[in-house]
C-alpha cells in the first residue's frame, strides 16, 4: 500500500501545470497565446525567456522527484526493498500526470521536459545522448520539436544498446515513452510538413531584445 501511495504521489505530481501557474505570474493564461500548450517551450516564447527556463526545470524536477526520490523514500519508509523497475514505474505515472494531468481535464503538455528529468534518474547515460542530440539538432535546426522528437528517438535507441544485457524492461519502456513523446507531436509534424512550424530565429530574437 505504501508504494502504491507513492505512485498515486507521482502521478499528482506530475501534473501540477508549472506553465500555467508561472505564467499567471504575468497575469497570462498559457493556453490561450501561442501554441496553447502548457509546456516550457511555449512559456519561453509567448510569456518570458526567464519563466519558460523556469518551467522546463520544474517540470523535469518533477520527472526526476518521483523516479529517483520516491522509490528511496518507499523503501525507507515501508522498510521493505523495493523492485528495481519501481523507478521507472513512478517515472511513468508522473509523465502521465503531465500529459493527462487530472487538474486540467486531462489535457496537458507533451511530457518532454518531465521525460527528461525522469531519464536522469534512471537512465542517465542514454538521456546525456539524448541531451547531446537535443543541442546539435536544434543549433541546425531552430526547431524544438524536431530536436525533442530527434533526441527522444536517440535516447530509445541507445537505451538498446545500453541496458539490453540488464533485460528489456527498459529499453522496451523507454522506446514506449519515445513513441508517446512523438505521438504528442503530430500537431507539430503536421505544420513541419505545411511550413508552419514556428521556429527560433537569433535574428528576429536580437530585434525583439
Amino acid at each position: 500500500m505504501g508504494m502504491a501511495g507513492f505512485g498515486l504521489c507521482a502521478y499528482l505530481v506530475g501534473a501540477i501545470p508549472f506553465g500555467l501557474l508561472l505564467a499567471r505570474l504575468k497575469g497570462v493564461d498559457i493556453r490561450n497565446v501561442g501554441s496553447g500548450n502548457i509546456g516550457a517551450t511555449n512559456v519561453f516564447r509567448s510569456v518570458s525567456k526567464t519563466l519558460g527556463i523556469l518551467t522546463f526545470l520544474a517540470d523535469a524536477l518533477k520527472g526526476w522527484v518521483p523516479a529517483w526520490i520516491f522509490p528511496r523514500l518507499a523503501e525507507g519508509l515501508t522498510g521493505v526493498a523495493v523492485p528495481d523497475w519501481l523507478g521507472l514505474c513512478y517515472a511513468a505515472l508522473a509523465i502521465a500526470g503531465h500529459t493527462w494531468p487530472v487538474y486540467l481535464k486531462f489535457k496537458g503538455g507533451k511530457g518532454v521536459a518531465t521525460s527528461a528529468g525522469a531519464l536522469i534518474g534512471i537512465a542517465p547515460a542514454a538521456t546525456g545522448i539524448g541531451l547531446l542530440c537535443w543541442i546539435v539538432v536544434f543549433i541546425l535546426s531552430r526547431y524544438v520539436s524536431v530536436a525533442s522528437i530527434l533526441a527522444a528517438v536517440s535516447v530509445a535507441g541507445s537505451a538498446w544498446f545500453l541496458y539490453r544485457e540488464e533485460g528489456l524492461g527498459l529499453p522496451v519502456a523507454l522506446t514506449v515513452l519515445a513513441a508517446l513523446i512523438v505521438w504528442r507531436h503530430k500537431a507539430n509534424i503536421q505544420r513541419l510538413r505545411n511550413g508552419t512550424e514556428h521556429r527560433f530565429d537569433r535574428k528576429k530574437s536580437a530585434a525583439k531584445q
